[in-house]
């Protein structure tokens, strides 16, 4: 097996900054691959939506949507996407107490090569980590099994663990496939992919939550099934059911 390649999107609104910042990460740690960059906070956002990317390197101080709106948009629709900050000195204290949430390391301009190694040394470490922990749950009994076996004990666990945090990308390398050929075989089975399939159990309990535990707020229920943010709960229930989740509760 070769070496685990991590993606990363780099934000920065200064162009020769941005390609000289994505030279830096790719010199420094050959493993962490620059799958996008970008000049302006959206632009970044957007990058993110389409590569899902295991860390986002982002300047604090961005053009159209800032550091901290970029962060708080990406953990809400990729929880697991490491970030490493990025400020000027003037900015750093800011940059620290804004986003203390989520944030894996700061590191201040320029960004000294270095600090830079160690810091993607202890991203790496952590997804080290994860995969060890999947593997300890999926590798035994993966080597002999056939594709509607395996796409079951994935859903076995999606299912006792769907409030959790959960990255397909560690569990398809814990498996030793690639991550679009187990959805792939999980959506032969299931016709619906990993990720649609918590979504809906995740709805699903927080429906039941709502309509049978009274004594439960949104923000709880929300936390519960595995959203930390009260207002993306809200958006993507009513974009699946048509209503809030307070019109569900008080509905007949």
């Amino acid at each position: 097996m070769g070496t685990t390649k991590y993606s990363v999107i780099v934000a920065e609104d200064e162009r020769l900054l941005l390609d000289h910042l994505a030279e830096k990460i790719e010199a420094c740690a050959p493993d962490f691959k620059v799958a996008g960059k970008a000049q302006t906070g959206d632009e970044a956002y957007r990058l993110v939506k389409e590569h899902n990317p295991d860390l986002l390197i982002t300047d604090i101080r961005m053009p159209v949507m800032n550091g901290i709106e970029l962060l708080k948009n990406v953990y809400n629709h990729c929880p697991l996407t490491k970030f490493i900050i990025i400020s000027g000195y003037s900015d750093f204290e800011y940059a620290q107490s804004a986003i203390r949430l989520h944030v894996s390391e700061y590191l201040l301009k320029p960004v000294d090569p270095e600090e830079l190694t160690l810091a993607l040394g202890n991203i790496r470490k952590q997804y080290q980590i994860e995969q060890k922990a999947y593997e300890d749950i999926f590798n035994e009994s993966m080597t002999r099994n056939s594709p509607e076996q395996i796409a079951a004990t994935l859903r076995d666990y999606l299912v006792q663990n769907y409030n959790m945090d959960i990255n397909l990308n560690l569990i398809a390398g814990s498996m030793h496939y690639s991550p679009s050929y187990l959805t792939k075989i999980f959506q032969q089975q299931y016709q619906v992919s990993p990720l649609k399939f918590i979504t809906q159990m995740r709805l699903s309990q927080a429906k039941h939550y709502l309509s049978h535990n009274p004594e439960l707020s949104v923000k709880q229920v929300s936390e519960m099934i595995g959203y930390q943010d009260q207002g993306y709960f809200s958006r993507l229930f009513k974009k699946n059911t048509g209503v809030s989740p307070l019109d569900w509760r008080n509905q007949d």
